[in-house]
């Protein structure tokens, strides 16, 4: 089964030759590696590129251990360069070579060298290639399949395919499994074996218990406002552990940058002006989250909302999370300032949306409920709620869109209707 890429693939087909060192970040097992050395060879092979101008190196393969020593490595690559056509130099986990720096800069040099990385460490590629380059980095980051691309390869309907995007995620290779044992053991194999192992031996984390513990408290409580200090406070109070806030605050550092989670900043709409704590944490893969609960816990009011904050971040939307401040009264009268939730706040240029995340809206009082906050946003950016049970997307008489999530993440261009 091939799962067409098309949207990452017409991406990168775009940045070639543009005078940059191309990185496609994303988290392990994405499609990073599938992007480049198959769709994109493939589609340089179909426009006359020669197979034999086309150098690749995994350094995460054991075949290809001698090659993350720089010494061996640049002068490997620079003996097959031959003549003066154009080269593809693909090169996938770069964080695995030594030297990588002084590595790349001797590729630039080269003219006839078009140059293509990948990388699964955000603090690693952002640190080190974008401060060391200084704008000869172009990076692109992949994330899981969406649902559409799922979709483009499940074998059933929306409805069935929805159930199972939600249950076991969009990782490629789990999509490509047969049923749902095989499903349940590869998320959580690749969970302990690959995502924390490497943490773990990146950061050299002293103690896999705390870090574990974490990730359980985070998975149960996808997109609930949280920080280091509150975090602190449940170690105490619920698993009777104390951790420090500052050693809670390395460890989501280390999650993030390994793209497995993502922190949502809060942004007050009305004071144009970001607040700093707390935040919420949502996961790149909605699978590897169930698996971190044993598939326990799963509601589908946060699994959606995970879902559409990945979708966003897919469409290449900044994210965060609105927060807009309304004065009222209180039983006595007395005016008071309440804050209520947007829940995602949404930029992209010039444009913005400001969306809600609702499962169900059964009553107009719990439609009332939902759209209260975006009511009080006196801008004239689009409002939209998505919902589960909107037969089709239609304006409210507050005039604010209102569309099934189905809608919402099959059609690419859905929130400009």
């Amino acid at each position: 089964m091939e799962i067409k890429r098309d949207y990452y693939l017409n991406k990168l087909i775009a940045k070639q030759h543009n005078g940059l060192i191309k990185v496609v970040t994303g988290m392990r097992r994405c499609g990073k590696s599938y992007l480049l050395f198959n769709l994109f060879k493939d589609y340089l092979i179909e426009n006359n590129v020669a197979a034999d101008h086309i150098i690749e190196v995994a350094f995460d393969s054991f075949e290809n251990i001698k090659y993350c020593d720089p010494e061996v490595l640049y002068p490997f690559i620079k003996e097959q360069i031959v003549d003066k056509e154009q080269y593809y130099i693909i090169l996938d986990e770069i964080q695995l070579l030594g030297q990588f720096e002084s590595v790349l800069n001797g590729l630039m040099r080269i003219p006839n060298v078009d140059v293509y990385v990948t990388g699964s460490n955000a603090k690693f590629l952002s640190k080190d290639i974008i401060t060391e380059f200084r704008g000869r980095g172009d990076e692109m980051h992949m994330n899981p399949l969406s649902f559409s691309e799922f979709m483009s390869v499940y074998d059933g309907n929306k409805y069935d395919g929805w159930n199972d995007y939600i249950l076991y995620g969009g990782l490629p290779s789990v999509v490509q499994l047969h049923n749902s044992e095989q499903k349940i053991e590869y998320l959580k194999n690749i969970f302990e074996e690959t995502y924390i192992n490497d943490i773990i031996g990146r950061h050299k984390v002293k103690n896999r218990a705390e870090l574990e513990e974490l990730l359980n408290i985070l998975s149960s409580a996808i997109g609930s406002l949280t920080n280091p200090r509150k975090l602190e406070d449940t170690f105490k109070s619920v698993k009777q552990v104390t951790i420090s806030a500052k050693t809670i605050n390395n460890y989501l550092g280390y999650l993030c940058d390994s793209f497995l989670i993502t922190a949502a900043h809060r942004y007050d709409i009305k004071g144009r002006k970001y607040i700093g704590s707390p935040m919420k944490y949502y996961f790149s893969d909605i699978g590897l989250r169930n698996a971190r609960i044993n598939f326990r816990q799963l509601e589908e009011t946060h699994t959606m909302e995970n879902v559409i904050y990945n979708e966003l971040l897919s469409r290449g939307y900044n994210v965060d999370v609105g927060v807009v401040t309304i004065q009222q009264r209180d039983s006595a009268g007395k005016m008071m300032r309440k804050q209520l939730e947007v829940d995602f706040v949404c930029n992209k240029g010039s444009k913005r949306y400001y969306i809600q995340s609702a499962y169900s809206m059964p009553t107009a009082e719990k439609m009332e409920q939902e759209q209260r906050s975006l009511v009080k946003i006196d801008d004239s950016f689009k409002k939209i709620i998505i919902t589960k049970d909107t037969p089709t997307p239609t304006y409210n008489e507050a005039g604010i869109l209102v569309m099934n999530v189905y809608d919402f993440l099959l059609n690419d261009n859905s929130l400009e209707q």
